[in-house]
């Protein structure tokens, strides 16, 4: 679904009234700045610094592909029309040497790691954070559109636990630090009608689908089963380190990414796993199981102090009964108490960032790699993919 609209501006005016002064030098200062969204662009440098929350007028770099899968970088408004975005597109072309004719013709398309493929309108805005996890946007003339595919390529997981779970850790900081509490609130109350987007919290969710996948993608990548095995052990071990320093984002991630079905039936896989390790997985998937309303993960979170992490598409499934529940009731009192319920959903999200969330950990040789690998993860979300590579490492019949 291709949604437009605006963005919601994450600062509140009820909160702080700059001078007219401030607001000039504030605006001249966001001109200079130009950040990367951190799945559609790839320079190490950008994706090292610290996440900000992200506003419709925010300029960004984008990757923008071409059927022959070369590329071309745009900096454009995170909210610009897609018309623009091809204007851009069409006058880099119009220079580059590798382009063998002039383009004619263009048209937006974002293709998917499966192949689906979907065709912008001239007057979509904001199209960049409607992308999915593994998703590309690629300009071609309308001829060429047929014959679209995305091309994957793949770094392995060959950092520490500690390391890839510390930067985990202070990833999903950033990006929870980024969305506001009223992006909750748009997202489930007012949806597409909302005059603002609630961009920032989109990337939180993407981030969580990406490592999902980025867990099944590494594990069915490799082709030895001892390393599969010490892979798995891996994966657990950096559960465990986010539960410790609750991320609660990245941890129940990790397990449901272990728990794909591609992935949890490899049965050689988990019988070489040592018991204790079997064990450990085993009451991590306790506090992920979904019956009696995620008890486990409720009493989870209520034994925590902040900071902390929230499974956040948890908190819009709360957000989203109450609302649901409520549409068919009338009356002040109802009301009352549906917003009474929201205040608290929203004061609990305050709290779990009321301090600040510090990662004690010696920073090593390979520090600056392990940070740019976490931030640009490589995987496959194609389910279909992802079983076939499964039953080429272990048969069915196994």
């Amino acid at each position: 679904r291709i949604h437009s609209g605006c963005f919601f501006h994450s600062q509140s005016p009820s909160y702080f009234i700059p001078q007219h002064s401030e607001l000039r030098e504030d605006k001249e200062s966001r001109k200079k700045q130009v950040r990367p969204l951190f799945r559609h662009f790839r320079r190490i440098d950008a994706c090292l610094q610290p996440r900000e929350a992200f506003r419709g007028s925010d300029e960004i770099f984008c990757r923008v592909y071409t059927p022959d899968h070369s590329y071309v970088t745009i900096r454009s408004r995170l909210s610009c029309r897609v018309g623009e975005i091809l204007a851009l597109v069409k006058e880099k072309l119009q220079y580059s040497e590798d382009q063998p004719t002039q383009p004619g013709n263009l048209i937006l398309v974002a293709v998917t790691s499966s192949g689906e493929k979907a065709v912008f309108r001239p007057s979509d805005e904001a199209v960049f954070t409607t992308l999915g996890v593994n998703t590309h946007l690629f300009a071609c003339e309308p001829s060429e559109l047929e014959n679209l595919v995305r091309t994957l390529y793949f770094l392995p997981c060959s950092h520490y636990a500690e390391e890839v779970a510390n930067q985990l850790v202070v990833f999903d900081w950033e990006l929870f630090s980024c969305v506001h509490e009223v992006e909750f609130i748009c997202y489930v109350f007012h949806g597409e009608q909302s005059r603002w987007r609630p961009l920032n919290l989109e990337l939180v969710l993407q981030r969580c689908s990406e490592v999902q996948h980025w867990v099944a993608t590494e594990i069915l990548q490799c082709q030895s089963l001892p390393k599969r095995i010490q892979l798995l052990r891996k994966f657990i071990k950096i559960a465990a380190l986010c539960k410790q320093q609750q991320d609660l984002l990245s941890f129940l991630a990790v397990v449901l990414g272990l728990d794909n079905p591609a992935v949890s039936r490899l049965r050689l896989t988990w019988e070489g796993l040592p018991g204790k390790f079997r064990k450990l997985f085993q009451q991590f998937e306790s506090i992920a199981d979904p019956s009696r309303n995620h008890k486990s993960y409720r009493d989870l979170i209520a034994s925590l102090r902040p900071p902390l992490i929230p499974f956040t598409p948890l908190l819009l499934k709360d957000l989203t009964f109450l609302h649901e529940s409520c549409k068919s009731f009338h009356g002040d009192l109802v009301n009352f108490e549906k917003m009474h319920k929201v205040a608290e959903m929203v004061r609990s999200i305050r709290r779990y960032r009321s301090t600040q969330l510090a990662v004690e950990a010696e920073p090593s040789p390979s520090h600056l790699q392990t940070k740019a690998y976490v931030r640009q993860l490589q995987v496959i979300d194609n389910q279909n993919l992802l079983f076939e590579m499964s039953c080429k490492l272990e048969a069915k019949d196994m």
